[in-house]
């Protein structure tokens, strides 16, 4: 796992320009702290940091290979899983290894098999080829989106990265968000290609670009395409049973210490239940990490979305599977540490509110960096196997827009309240989110005869394997790759993806209960506690500490009456919101102060230029 950035400028030498191709690599060091390179000729530039995870002393970036017409070369980010049947395939058609890196496969699969070498492939990646044969840039992201890549068009070529932040190193990159940018951010309905960063767009999921002196130019190699299910009830829970089983396998392979991250919920127990099974047979004992909170368990009071706490059901699990176990605790001086917000900010690039969500899984994949490398993560199985709530939510699913939208909690409430009535009326996300929901819905799929049950669930599922599901993805690989730990997300194999997508919602709620496939495919390695629980999400902390501690910061804030963060945040808003009781504060509320003291911090680390007018 890594990170990479880069450079093509058809009318310059950029040989004279090695200051700024090391800087925006340096920029990618917290997700590649074992290793730097670049590559540099006249019109194009390639950076690499590496995680080394498989063949550490091996698999150094850029990687390249000459032949008789130029050199190729590639710098690349991700693990392919099937690495070892397509080393094997290449052989016996005549390619000869230096490393034993699933690097050195994939820059030899695109010597074989061009930019087809997308089709070869299962795992994530973010990967960029630069072909000197033709003068061309290739840059490639797996079919999920699971590693993250933007890039940035030039007047004579291009800049691109893992993260923005490679980018914006660069000064032909202009650190401007406009109203478009914030639509988006205040939206929540992940256009594809979006970034906040004007003139920057992400590499979509399943997508190849290549820039040439004629330009850049796109081309989708993967989506969700509908297909007629044939197998029965039991064949499918085998199938299931056995993609599970295979997938976990694979990506347990590693040259580094592994983990699981166990919440006590259905996914990553399930996840857990099989990699304990894996390593057990090769004599190794499962690590498992959980985050919760001081006093949580304890205190627990059920909300709208979680009936229970966590902390019975990762006992069980733990105890089930024989783990050795540890629960990160997190107070609210930890969750509300500026140093912390900070380092999420920097992480993500975007001042995304979510708050303790957000601090505590940093602060949860930095505790894990100190004893594992590579964590397996139950992320995604929701958007797969349809375990949300709102899929349930009659209201919900027949609501004209994003079900995660439509259903309504006290969180969701007012969430664009901090804002000023200005920004409101500028930025009018009621229409934006419409007009994304319309585009969403009108490039779904469907079979000739489905029901209208079947046919509205399968749209629903397709908004969050193509929308939802990015946004999560996107947050866990910048949190993780922040502190160096690579997490894998076995739920977004896409064989599993397609066959499950494409399996009848009445097989998928077959026992009348949400992830009726995923329960029965794994119960032989689940506690039964585990497999009767009911959905319950990412934890939150409910200690009223932690609202109180935003609320002083707010203050601090408001004593900077001048500051450029009040011409997007109402400060009459914030004066209410800074003294009301913090035992009772609204969820709604102390959303809105976390996302004010995130514009706040993000203005001071960032000084963007605000296009909003």
């Amino acid at each position: 796992m890594c990170g990479i950035a880069g450079w093509v400028s058809y009318d310059a030498d950029l040989t004279r320009r090695q200051d700024v191709v090391d800087a925006m690599t340096a920029t990618m060091s917290c997700r590649g702290p074992d290793d730097e390179g670049t590559w540099v000729r006249e019109h194009v530039a390639l950076g690499h940091r590496r995680l080394a995870i498989i063949d550490l002393p091996g698999g150094r970036q850029p990687m390249s290979v000459h032949t008789p017409n130029g050199d190729v070369a590639m710098v690349y980010s991700g693990e392919a899983y099937n690495f070892t049947e397509l080393k094997e395939e290449l052989t016996k058609l005549g390619h000869q290894w230096e490393t034993d890196s699933d690097t050195e496969v994939v820059l030899h699969g695109y010597l074989q098999w061009g930019d087809e070498v997308v089709d070869h492939l299962n795992g994530m990646y973010a990967f960029a080829i630069w072909d000197e044969r033709d003068d061309r840039l290739v840059m490639i992201r797996d079919r999920m989106g699971i590693k993250p890549f933007y890039y940035y068009p030039t007047p004579d070529g291009v800049l691109f990265g893992s993260e923005p932040k490679a980018i914006l190193a660069n000064p032909l990159a202009k650190k401007v968000v406009d109203l478009d940018g914030f639509r988006e951010l205040a939206g929540f309905t992940k256009r594809p290609g979006w970034s906040l960063w004007k003139d920057m767009r992400e590499v979509e999921p399943g997508t190849l670009v290549t820039v040439s002196r004629e330009g850049i130019r796109t081309r989708t190699y993967w989506k969700l395409d509908a297909k007629q299910h044939t197998d029965d009830q039991e064949t499918t829970v085998a199938r299931v049973r056995e993609l599970m089983t295979d997938i976990v396998h694979r990506q347990l392979v590693a040259d580094v210490p592994r983990c699981v991250l166990l919440s006590g919920g259905l996914d990553s127990s399930a996840v857990a239940g099989l990699a304990a099974a894996r390593l057990a047979e090769q004599g190794e004992q499962l690590r498992t990490f959980s985050v919760d909170f001081f006093g949580q368990e304890e205190n627990f009071k059920p909300d709208e979305m979680r009936d229970t706490a966590d902390s019975p059901f990762v006992r069980d699990v733990a105890q089930l599977v024989d783990s050795a176990h540890e629960d990160v605790m997190l107070n609210p001086a930890d969750l509300t540490d500026p140093e912390v917000r900070r380092a999420v900010l920097r992480a993500r690039d975007i001042p995304a509110g979510l708050g303790d969500m957000d601090t505590s899984l940093y602060l949860l994949f930095k505790a894990i960096r100190g004893q594992s490398t590579v964590a397996l993560s139950g992320e995604s199985a929701d958007e797969v196997f349809g375990g949300y709530r709102w899929f349930h939510d009659e209201k919900a699913v027949n609501a004209d827009t994003f079900p995660w939208l439509a259903f309504r909690t006290s969180m969701m409430d007012e969430r664009a309240s901090l804002y000023t009535p200005e920004l409101v009326q500028k930025l009018d996300v009621e229409s934006y989110i419409a007009d994304q929901y319309q585009t969403a819905v009108s490039s779904v799929e469907h079979l000739d005869g489905e029901s209208a049950v079947e046919a509205r669930m399968r749209t629903i599922c397709n908004l969050h394997l193509t929308r939802f599901v990015r946004m999560l993805l996107d947050r866990k690989d910048r949190a993780s790759m922040a502190v160096g730990l690579e997490v894998r997300v076995p739920f977004c194999d896409h064989r599993l993806v397609e066959y499950v997508y494409n399996t009848p919602w009445s097989l998928k709620t077959f026992d009348g209960r949400e992830k009726s496939l995923l329960r029965h495919a794994t119960k032989h390695v689940l506690p039964e506690s585990v497999a009767q629980r009911v959905k319950s999400p990412y934890p939150s902390t409910q200690d009223p500490g932690y609202a109180a501690a935003l609320q002083q910061q707010v203050k601090e804030v408001l004593a900077e009456p001048g500051h450029e963060v009040f011409g997007l945040v109402d400060k009459a808003w914030a004066h209410r919101a800074s003294e009301v009781d913090s035992a009772t504060m609204a969820p709604a509320m102390r959303i809105g102060l976390d996302r004010l003291l995130d514009l706040y911090h993000w203005i001071e680390m960032y000084q963007p230029t605000l296009e909003l007018s």
